[in-house]
């Protein structure tokens, strides 16, 4: 079973850009059939899938947040990376990568291996 680690700023400023890098252990991100996700939580709320890039390097957008959001990759590093672009507060939130054999969308649930979260805070 794979591990995620997410890591990434705590805090970031209204209007810039936040970014997040998911490193996986245990096996190749280019491995068939394995999807990387990114999910955050705000306080309070439930869980919102932002996206996904699969093995093969595609990608998947939650249409609400497609405007603001770009996932990409690092083979050489085993690594996924998120950006969102023009943050505003409500942006605050615990941000999770995670894996899946399918390619998920909004509402989907079914995660293989989280990372443990990391909080981001949006606040000037």
């Amino acid at each position: 079973q794979v591990q995620l680690q997410e890591s990434g700023p705590g805090l970031v400023k209204p209007s810039q850009t936040l970014s997040l890098t998911c490193i996986v252990f245990g096996d190749s991100i280019t491995t068939k059939n394995y999807y990387w996700n990114w999910i955050r939580q705000p306080p309070g709320k439930g869980l919102e899938w932002m996206g996904s890039i699969g093995y093969d390097g595609s990608t998947y957008d939650n249409p609400s947040l497609k405007s603001h959001t770009s996932i990409s990759r690092d083979t050489s590093k085993n690594q996924f990376s998120l950006q969102l672009r023009s943050v505003t507060p409500e942006d605050t939130a615990v941000y999770y990568c995670a894996s899946s054999y399918t390619a998920l969308g909004p509402g989907d649930a079914d995660f293989g291996s989280w990372g443990q979260g990391a909080l981001v805070t949006v606040s000037s």
